[in-house]
């Protein structure tokens, strides 16, 4: 018997089989009055911590949103809708009565939290074994889920996977371990604020039980096998082990799948390119070396070549790929396979993760991706180009083997089994000793003018410069805490202004559909220091319009007038040209925040509602953007992308 995972549905997405009808008038009034009353006693909960109301929120959150977007139910729907309205009545009076049954639960559960990216209320599943005692760290199994095409029932399908209720039962599976299934925004295989989503449910998890951080496993099948490859490889130190089951590893290779609804990606433009080295799984199959990889994959899955792709990168990295394969079957979770490939992870978790290696190899592409165990990496020659860091330790001394396309790293002595007096690069020997004292955690080794040496920052000014978390491309101010601003002043150039505005709005619409939050927004006016210190800062308008865009204009790479634009050495007229890039936000407060101008995520609508490897990068750092100098607004955006490309490592 084979369990069935297809690559485009949840379990939940049976009831599409059911005939679905619009809601009849009395149908839409109920459950928008039910909803009203929820919200409403959600909001008299008054200050109560927000990850308990979260809890109950997830139900009321649902609903809203099969609301929004959902034309036609099924009988299936209309079940889950009303059952959202009783579960949300049960736990919203739980908390009002000081209770919360279902934090003793075992078994199945549905909780929530609230996400610091935007503020939205995001569900996730658990399942709890009959077995877990509090009192002891227990194992936490992270389990991605397929493709599911995002639609207004997806939370509350999602849901019901795992809601049960809250009063105690007996069915509690007897496993050495808790499940955790993060809803990752639904649909975009673990990026942005996908693979953000991934972590702050962990970390939710975490604050809920006794996990044992040496004991996590990431896992998952088709789009969660590749969200595993794409998480696993990418923060090597953070799992004991993770296991793909049937997932992607590329862009390129996979767009060629033989499937009616896949589009190919041909030949991009070269920072398109570029780009996909943020994202390719295949590109970091050498930080294998670092966390165990156990894939497995049916011997006819239409998808086998991407796990060929990857024992092929390993090879080439001087590794062996361990893929289990199960013969005759195609794009199916095989039991005995399966039960092989959890065999093999739990021996690696019965030693737990190892946190002070003696040996790292480490490779990224990106200073988004900078950190194995005590090694990180904080400068790079050139972004999406390969970096490597291999480094030994041995007696009293750290030698640096391997050193590509790195410009500056870090020691983290905390994390190390003893304390170096010595660190060789090459022919380079540097003493450690004066260094390092009972306060030191890290030493920094930068290379100026092709010579190493340990950094001195004593009296020196913030560094400046692409660094961790700083390093762009503008898809990624949106994985991390970010406020959109919009102008309330005057224009320079009507189009121009036209254009932010409906920018601006098809952000909005597209981050509700998509990631499933409100877009958090505010006036200029209204910005606020805490603003300014603990978000990215998505600035729509020109320096007439938004007084915030005004502030920062003189430290970006741009020159603005009310006639002319200029970026890199080329000028455009600014009355049908608009500038949209990414930079650090230069206002005091604001130390390692971003700043945008006039862009949300740079794919759109057509890419978030195919296919989820099409969510890469579309114009990088930044891009010049030609409009119709007639533009008003009034009808779709037409958008003419002249130039895009990255600034270089210091932001030029």
């Amino acid at each position: 018997m084979l369990l069935v995972l297809v690559f485009c549905s949840w379990p939940g997405a049976l009831c599409l089989a059911q005939k679905a009808v619009p809601l009849t008038t009395e149908q839409r009034q109920t459950f928008d009055q039910e909803l009203q009353t929820l919200q409403e006693s959600l909001q008299a909960l008054g200050d109560r911590p927000a990850n308990d109301i979260a809890d109950a929120s997830i139900f009321s959150k649902g609903l809203q949103w099969a609301l929004l977007y959902d034309q036609q139910f099924s009988p299936r729907d209309i079940a889950l809708m009303k059952r959202a309205i009783v579960r949300g009545k049960q736990r919203t009076e739980a908390l009002a009565a000081n209770k919360k049954p279902w934090s003793t639960r075992k078994g199945k559960l549905a909780l929530g939290y609230v996400s610091a990216v935007d503020n939205s209320v995001q569900p996730y599943g658990v399942i709890v074994p009959e077995n877990y005692d509090p009192a002891q760290p227990i194992r936490l199994d992270v389990v991605l889920h397929g493709s599911s095409r995002p639609v207004g029932m997806s939370e509350l399908r999602f849901i019901a996977r795992f809601d049960e209720g809250d009063e105690k039962r007996t069915s509690a599976p007897d496993k050495p371990y808790i499940e955790l299934h993060p809803l990752g925004r639904v649909e975009n295989c673990y990026r942005w604020a996908g693979e953000t989503d991934v972590f702050e449910a962990i970390e939710d998890v975490c604050r809920r039980y006794n996990i044992d951080r040496r004991r996590i496993v990431l896992r998952g099948m088709s789009m969660g096998a590749s969200g595993t490859w794409h998480l696993g490889l990418k923060h090597p130190d953070y799992f004991v082990a993770i296991g793909p089951y049937c997932g992607y590893v590329d862009t390129h290779h996979f767009s060629e799948t033989p499937l009616k609804n896949f589009v190919k990606v041909g030949p991009l433009p070269p920072h398109q390119e570029l780009g996909l080295h943020m994202l390719d799984s295949i590109d970091y199959a050498a930080n294998a070396g670092v966390v165990p990889a156990i894939a497995c994959i049916g011997e006819k899955d239409v998808f086998f070549q991407a796990h060929v792709l990857m024992g092929k990168a390993m090879q080439q990295e001087g590794l062996t790929m361990v893929n289990l394969i199960s013969p005759g079957t195609g794009h199916v979770i095989d039991p005995v396979t399966h039960a092989e490939q959890m065999r093999r992870i739990g021996l690696y978790v019965d030693k737990g993760l190892d946190r002070r290696p003696q040996q790292l190899r480490f490779v990224t592409w990106t200073l988004k991706y900078n950190r194995c165990h005590w090694l990180e990496v904080l400068g790079l020659q050139q972004h999406y180009a390969k970096a490597v860091i291999a480094a030994h330790l041995h007696d009293d001394e750290i030698d640096i083997t391997e050193l590509q396309n790195i410009t500056r790293f870090a020691i983290d002595i905390s994390r190390l089994s003893k304390v170096p007096q010595k660190l060789r690069i090459g022919k380079t020997e540097l003493s450690l000793s004066s260094a390092i004292t009972t306060r030191t955690r890290k030493i920094v080794i930068e290379r100026k003018e092709n010579v190493w040496s340990l950094e001195d920052r004593k009296g020196k000014s913030p560094r400046t410069g692409k660094r961790p978390g700083m390093q762009g491309p503008i898809d990624d101010a949106f994985s991390s805490p970010f406020l959109c601003v919009r102008g309330t002043g005057q224009p320079w150039n009507a189009a121009v202004q036209a254009y932010s505005n409906a920018s601006l709005k098809r952000f909005a619409d597209e981050w509700q559909h998509y990631f499933r939050g409100e877009l958090p927004i505010k006036n200029d006016t209204d910005v606020t220091e805490e603003d300014i210190r603990t978000r990215n800062l998505i600035l729509f308008g020109d320096p007439g319009s938004n007084s915030m865009i005004a502030k920062v204009l003189s430290d970006l790479p741009l020159e603005w007038s009310r006639n002319k634009l200029r970026l890199g050495n080329q000028d455009y007229p600014a009355g049908n040209h608009v500038p949209a890039l990414i930079a650090p936000n230069p206002l005091a407060g604001a130390n390692g925040r971003y700043v945008v101008l006039n862009s949300g995520h740079t794919f759109r609508e057509a890419e978030l509602a195919k296919l989820n490897y099409l969510l890469f990068p579309r114009w990088g750092d930044w891009a010049v953007l030609q409009i119709a100098p007639s533009y008003k607004g009034s009808t779709p955006i037409k958008e003419n992308v002249l130039h895009a490309g990255y600034f270089d490592e210091q932001w030029k």
